[in-house]
């Protein structure tokens, strides 16, 4: 019996990298032959309007990378830039022109917004229908409801439950997941897709009991804090899948000299030996959160000219 439990552990923690970067490079491919399949079949092409306001760096560098994946996916593609000025109206009008806009089947205002901006208020008045960030109150109640048929779920949860799926399947039947973090955007909608595909969810957060322990419960961990490297090796089952959410961007010293880089919500060097398999920051979450924009948005184009899934 123990050496059959070590031989067991050891096959349980080979630690392997989930390449988000790869998975994404294959479903581009697969987008991007779709698309050119519902030009030719229905003279139809997904069109994507991003609306920034402001001039926010990370912001900026976001919107270039999903404008560049969507143009080669072979997306119509246009991005509406207004000052950190504009006013809350000016906002909610461009979005009212896009609503409108027969062209244009997704569209996404690029967060966060400047300070005199309700956010809430400009998310809610896109159309549930061109809603590809999943932040409409509809497509919010439809995915807690499971009722997923012709709603949106947001982007990240929605790349998360893909990269899980290769490692665990489909069907979580008996895995216990644990996320760390309730936020509108990942938390609660990835506990929603967890529970509808049979796992056992704990939604955890700040003022949570004993949270290393209830992550060391854990077969599937998600890590969505916005906090450092909080999840410690220590604290991942073995064998466990690990999806870590977070990107920070931390001060280090190198030679002397201040330098920053992006590290995730998890120890990914103290997770890898004990876990099945684990996301790096960058390269896990991030590139597979811009391609399942462009998977809603060109089911948005065929859902609008009420073509099945």
């Amino acid at each position: 019996m123990p050496g059959s439990y070590r031989l067991e552990h050891a096959l349980m923690t080979t630690g392997a990298r989930i390449d988000g970067k790869a998975k994404a490079a294959e479903l581009a491919t697969r987008i991007t032959a779709a698309t050119s399949e519902l030009r030719e079949e229905h003279g139809l092409q997904p069109g994507l309007a991003v609306v920034i306001v402001g001039e926010d760096p990370a912001s900026q560098v976001y919107v270039r990378n999903k404008q560049r994946t969507a143009e080669r996916c072979g997306f119509y593609s246009v991005q509406h830039s207004l000052p950190a000025d504009a006013s809350e109206t000016h906002v909610l009008a461009m979005v009212e022109t896009l609503n409108r806009d027969p062209a244009i089947h997704g569209i996404l205002v690029q967060l966060p917004l400047p300070g005199h901006i309700d956010e809430q208020r400009v998310t809610q008045a896109i159309l549930p229908a061109k809603d590809v960030d999943g932040f409409h109150y509809i497509n919010i109640g439809k995915l807690t409801a499971g009722d997923t048929a012709d709603a949106f779920v947001p982007c990240t949860p929605a790349g998360c439950m893909l990269l899980i799926e290769d490692h665990l399947g489909r069907d979580l039947s008996g895995k216990r997941a644990v996320v760390v973090g309730r936020s509108n955007i990942v938390g609660k909608p990835m506990a929603s897709l967890l529970l509808a595909a049979n796992a056992t969810v704990t939604i955890a957060h700040s003022r949570t009991a004993d949270l290393p322990g209830l992550c060391r419960e854990a077969d599937i961990l998600i890590a969505a804090v916005g906090r450092p490297e909080m999840i410690r090796g220590d604290w991942v089952k073995p064998g466990a899948v690990v999806i870590d959410v977070g990107i920070n961007r931390v001060e280090v010293n190198e030679n002397g000299e201040p330098r920053s880089h992006l590290t995730g919500d998890v120890d990914y060097e103290g997770a890898l030996p004990n876990a099945r398999a684990v996301t790096p920051v960058p390269g896990g979450v991030g590139p597979m959160t811009i391609i399942m924009l462009m998977s809603n948005t060109l089911r948005a184009a065929r859902l609008s000219a009420g073509i099945a899934d």
